[in-house]
């Protein structure tokens, strides 16, 4: 009798969760169904899926929105090619500079043209005429795009002295020098420093060895 009783009681609340309509369930799988979402919702887990299907809609949990994956564009950033241009040489540094220098000194001064002419048979007023435009044009050149200073600063014909550990390339000793420095001596010539340059730049694709240009006359 006992059985029996709890029997009824659990067919009672299993049948009272069961709505109007729902499908059909066997009165003898009740007793069992109910002590399983008994337990189920006491340790805090789903009700079994026959129980589920005999709850009323609005208590069955509502369906998650699906995830929405964002899509991560990559954005390639075009990196502009760099061509490194082919090193140039100090020497070749050099050749173009002198190069560049004596172009001015022709375009400006005519110098090329008046070394490279004989001068034998010509008159000394003819060659004092000729240097003097040389030396005008040639004088311009060095004035716009070179500063000088005297590299042993004094009068010439002064008397001088050559320091010890003097520099070659700087000071040359004329004659024959005795015994160890510091020289004494007469000053012939103070020598000349470029203490600034402004040369123009050389455009690239010009051939520098190019210093005058033919001149045709139409």
């Amino acid at each position: 009798m006992r059985v029996s009783f709890l029997s009824c009681r659990l067919e009672d609340q299993v049948v009272g969760l069961v709505p109007c309509g729902a499908p059909s369930i066997d009165p003898a799988v009740h007793p069992l169904l109910a002590f399983a979402c008994f337990f189920r919702l006491l340790f805090g887990k789903k009700l079994p899926a026959e129980a589920m299907k005999f709850l009323p809609e609005d208590a069955l949990p509502k369906q998650l929105p699906e995830k929405v994956v964002a899509k991560v564009v990559a954005k390639v950033i075009e990196k502009p090619v760099v061509v490194d241009k082919p090193k140039v040489s100090t020497a070749q540094h050099h050749r173009d500079g002198a190069l560049a220098l004596l172009a001015l000194l022709q375009r400006e001064g005519r110098l090329v043209d008046f070394l490279r002419e004989s001068i034998d048979g010509a008159s000394d007023a003819d060659i004092g005429a000729a240097v003097r435009e040389v030396h005008r044009g040639c004088r311009k050149v060095l004035d716009q795009h070179l500063s000088f200073e005297p590299v042993m600063p004094g009068e010439e014909e002064a008397k001088v002295s050559v320091p010890k550990g003097f520099d070659p390339a700087e000071v040359r000793l004329v004659g024959e020098a005795k015994g160890e420095p510091p020289f004494r001596g007469t000053l012939r010539h103070h020598g000349w420093r470029v203490v600034d340059a402004k040369l123009p730049m050389l455009a690239e694709g010009v051939d520098r060895a190019v210093i005058a240009p033919a001149e045709v006359e139409l």
